[in-house]
């Protein structure tokens, strides 16, 4: 929700307001104007239920990121490599041309960074197709 007299400023929830953009609160596809439209970084509170996996495998990876479970436990899976988030707070960092998926082994909420905010990336969302 905006403040009334400071656009600078926005209060929102993030449990309330990820569901609005696929979970993104801050990044490039918000719209010009919104504080909340970033081309520096991007912001993600994923709620993934247990057994949710990404549709398909990131490949050609441009920007670097950060995963941080907030709750659940959640791998992600890079080239070679799994890695399982397991206790609150557990993080993951990788960097550009990294290629990665990931898998909800329980009820999860995991915060994601990513920089910088860059079109791409999304499997189209088959009810808006974007």
């Amino acid at each position: 929700m905006d403040i009334e007299g400071t656009e600078n400023v926005y209060v929102g929830n993030a449990g309330k307001d990820a569901p609005l953009d696929r979970g993104w609160l801050l990044g490039h596809f918000k719209e010009p104007g919104d504080v909340r439209h970033s081309e520096d970084v991007e912001i993600k509170w994923g709620v993934h239920p247990r057994g949710e996996e990404r549709a398909q495998w990131v490949r050609g990876e441009g920007r670097v990121a950060l995963q941080v479970l907030i709750s659940g436990r959640f791998r992600l899976e890079l080239p070679g490599r799994s890695v399982v988030l397991a206790e609150q707070g557990d993080y993951v960092v990788w960097g550009r041309g990294v290629d990665h998926s990931w898998y909800a082994e329980e009820d999860s909420v995991v915060l994601t960074v990513r920089w910088p905010s860059v079109p791409g990336y999304a499997v189209p969302d088959p009810e808006t197709r974007r």
